[in-house]
């Protein structure tokens, strides 16, 4: 290929927004060349590195601003340490389905126990899929929808959580909420009910709701919303945290 069309193609390339490919035509054309490609499995090449770039590229701006605390996969998992936990069902959720119906997923048990890991693992690869990702504990969420509507704002403060194809909300139960805060929350579930995805972990059982919310009837009327269409997952099991300290208090202890 002469000079003359290589510049033009690295310029029509700029102009089409395809950077990738300004930087990579001479490698493509040495492996069309190795691999004698015709001309449409040239094409195919070009235009398949070229997606897979853009699809990198979006994977990672989505999770820059997605707000995820960490950026952890199943993999990392560890479900030889909880034994009453069914691999097979974190791995169904993980297949998006639940995400492709706009439906949610609730993760409950006690602290440290790999709640937020499997929140932000969903999430990682619903982003990965295409899925616009958002992450929050409940009492930030609460704590910016109150300052919103305090400066007359919070319409296009609710936007932040109704806009996401799916909205982590971690740590529910952790504090009590007065009866105007579960109101702010009531307006995000019931705005994204049948709309978008909500995965959500907390502490307390459904029944213990009624004491987060400060109300059983707001509390009933998110959990209706919540849970009419949920796939909702216990973890009954040790906290990994602890396990880890323990395994340091036994090093030291060794060493002493």
């Amino acid at each position: 290929m002469s000079e003359l069309v290589s510049t033009r193609i690295r310029n029509t390339a700029g102009k089409l927004g395809l950077p990738h490919l300004t930087e990579t035509i001479s490698e493509y054309i040495r492996r069309a060349d190795e691999g004698k490609l015709g001309y449409l499995d040239f094409l195919d090449l070009v235009l398949s590195e070229e997606l897979a770039v853009r699809d990198d590229r979006r994977f990672r701006q989505g999770l820059r601003l997605s707000r995820l605390p960490h950026h952890k996969t199943l993999d990392e998992y560890d479900f030889s340490f909880q034994p009453d936990l069914d691999p097979r069902k974190v791995k169904d959720l993980a297949t998006l389905s639940f995400v492709e119906a706009k439906a949610n997923a609730a993760l409950l048990g006690p602290p440290g126990v790999g709640k937020t890991h499997i929140a932000v693992a969903l999430a990682v690869a619903a982003c990965r899929a295409g899925y616009s990702i958002y992450f929050t504990s409940l009492d930030d969420m609460v704590r910016h929808l109150k300052a919103a509507e305090a400066a007359g704002r919070l319409t296009s403060k609710l936007g932040t959580y109704l806009r996401p194809s799916v909205l982590v909300v971690d740590e529910v139960g952790y504090q009590p909420l007065e009866r105007a805060e579960a109101n702010l929350v009531f307006q995000v579930i019931s705005k994204r009910y049948e709309k978008g995805s909500i995965i959500l972990t907390s502490n307390k059982t459904f029944s213990e709701w009624g004491q987060v919310f400060g109300d059983e009837v707001l509390a009933t009327a998110i959990l209706d919303r919540l849970l009419h269409h949920c796939e909702v997952i216990c973890i009954n099991g040790p906290s990994y945290r602890l396990k880890n300290r323990l395994k340091a208090i036994e090093r030291e202890t060794e060493v002493a």
